[in-house]
C-alpha cells in the first residue's frame, strides 16, 4: 500500500486510516457529519494526493487528447481546465479526469487513483502521434481546500487574487512560499475553493502554512467520507460507483460533455445512442421516509418489478435524508416520478428529483 507525502501527519492527527485505490488515506478525523459541515459552512482540506497526473507534451498533444476523451478540448485556452471523459470500444467509460491547458502544445490530465494504470495503458495505445507524455502521479501531492470561506482563508499566502480564478480556471504562482504552484478553482464539493498541485517535498510545508493562514476561520483536515456526502449531494459522478467501463455518457447524463463536433473513440456508436435514445438512464432520487439507501441495492416500482440499481447513496447531512443516485429504465426516469428502494425485505418509498440536492 502507498503513502501520501502527508501519511504521518494524517496518522499523528488521529485520522482513522483505510486503504483506498492503493493508498493509506484518511477516512474520518472528528466524524463525517463534522466534517462534511465544516466545507459547506466554512473551510476544509483534502489530501487527494492519490490522483493521478499525466503530462502531455507536443505539436499533436491536442490531437491526441481530443481522440481519447469525449469533450472538445479545442475550446480550451491557456489557464483554463474541463471535465471530460475517456471513453472505451464498448460505449462505456474507462475514467473521466480534467483536462488543464497548461502552456501552447501541453496539457495536464488529472485521473482517478484506482485507474492510473489502467488510463496510462488506454492512452499510450492511441499515442501513434509522437505526443511526449510522462505519468507524474507518483512525484505530485494535491490538495482541495474547500469552502465558502477559501478564498478569504487562503488569499494571505499567494500574490494572486483568489478571487479572481473562476471556475474551472487555474493559475500557476507563489503559494505558501513555494514558486510554481498550480492554484486551480476546480473541486468535488461544490461549495467552491481551490486544489492546489504541487511537488511531494513541497506539500508538507504548504499543509502547515495552509492551517496556519486558516486557523482564524476554523480550517480543519478532512476525510475521503466527507467528500463522498459533499459530492453526492452535488450529484457528481464517481467512477466506480456511478460510471464505470458498461455505462455510457449519455446514459449517465454526460451529454454535455460528449461532444460529437469531433471524431472521438467510439464516437459513431455514442451517437447513434444518442439519436435512439438510451433504455436506462442515471437518475437522483430522495428518501420518502427515514432510510440509507445504499450501493447495489435494489430499485423497484409500485408492484415490485426491479427497475433498476442504486450506484450511491448516503443519509445527507445538509438535508437529513437519504439520497441516492442509481440507474433506472427510462420509462421510470421522469421527474417526481415514484419509485422504491429495496433495503433488505421491504421497499421503501423514494422520489425522482431533480439535481443537485445541495443547493446553496
Amino acid at each position: 500500500m502507498k503513502n501520501t507525502a502527508l501519511t504521518h501527519i494524517h496518522e499523528s492527527l488521529g485520522a482513522k486510516m483505510l486503504p483506498f485505490a492503493g493508498y493509506n488515506m484518511p477516512i474520518t478525523y472528528e466524524g463525517v457529519n463534522a466534517e462534511h459541515e465544516t466545507v459547506r459552512n466554512g473551510v476544509g482540506v483534502f489530501d487527494v494526493s492519490h490522483m493521478g497526473e499525466f503530462l502531455l507534451t507536443g505539436p499533436n498533444a491536442l490531437a491526441l487528447i481530443q481522440k481519447v476523451t469525449s469533450n472538445d478540448a479545442s475550446t480550451l485556452t491557456i489557464g483554463r481546465a474541463q471535465y471530460s471523459c475517456l471513453p472505451n470500444n464498448e460505449g462505456g467509460i474507462v475514467d473521466d479526469l480534467i483536462v488543464y491547458k497548461m502552456k501552447e502544445e501541453q496539457y495536464l490530465l488529472v485521473v482517478n487513483a484506482s485507474n492510473i494504470e489502467k488510463d496510462w495503458n488506454w492512452i499510450t495505445s492511441h499515442n501513434n502521434l509522437g505526443v511526449e507524455m510522462r505519468n507524474l502521479s507518483d512525484d505530485y501531492s494535491l490538495l482541495a481546500i474547500q469552502g465558502p470561506k477559501a478564498v478569504e482563508a487562503m488569499q494571505s499566502l499567494t500574490s494572486v487574487d483568489l478571487s479572481s480564478i473562476n471556475y474551472y480556471h487555474f493559475e500557476v504562482a507563489d503559494f505558501a512560499g513555494i514558486e510554481h504552484v498550480i492554484i486551480s478553482a476546480t473541486g468535488y464539493t461544490g461549495s467552491g475553493g481551490f486544489e492546489i498541485y504541487c511537488k511531494n517535498n513541497e506539500v508538507e510545508q504548504i499543509w502547515n502554512k495552509v492551517f496556519e493562514a486558516g486557523e482564524g476561520f476554523g480550517i480543519k483536515p478532512i476525510g475521503l467520507a466527507a467528500r463522498d456526502t459533499l459530492r453526492l449531494e452535488m450529484g457528481f459522478c464517481l467512477y466506480g460507483n456511478d460510471i464505470n467501463d458498461t455505462t455510457s455518457p449519455i446514459e449517465a447524463g454526460l451529454g454535455w460533455i460528449t461532444k460529437f463536433t469531433k471524431d472521438f473513440t467510439n464516437s459513431e456508436a455514442l451517437r447513434k445512442q444518442k439519436e435512439a435514445g438510451v433504455s436506462k438512464k442515471l437518475v437522483a432520487f430522495e428518501m420518502q421516509e427515514r432510510a440509507v439507501p445504499r450501493h447495489d441495492y435494489e430499485i423497484v416500482d409500485g408492484s415490485g418489478t426491479v427497475i433498476g440499481i442504486v450506484t450511491s447513496g448516503t443519509m445527507s447531512p445538509s438535508l437529513n435524508k437519504g439520497i441516492g443516485l442509481g440507474y433506472v429504465a427510462v420509462s421510470n426516469s421522469a421527474i417526481d416520478n415514484n419509485i422504491y428502494i429495496r433495503i433488505r425485505k421491504n421497499d421503501v418509498p423514494a422520489k425522482v428529483v431533480k439535481l443537485p440536492f445541495y443547493k446553496k
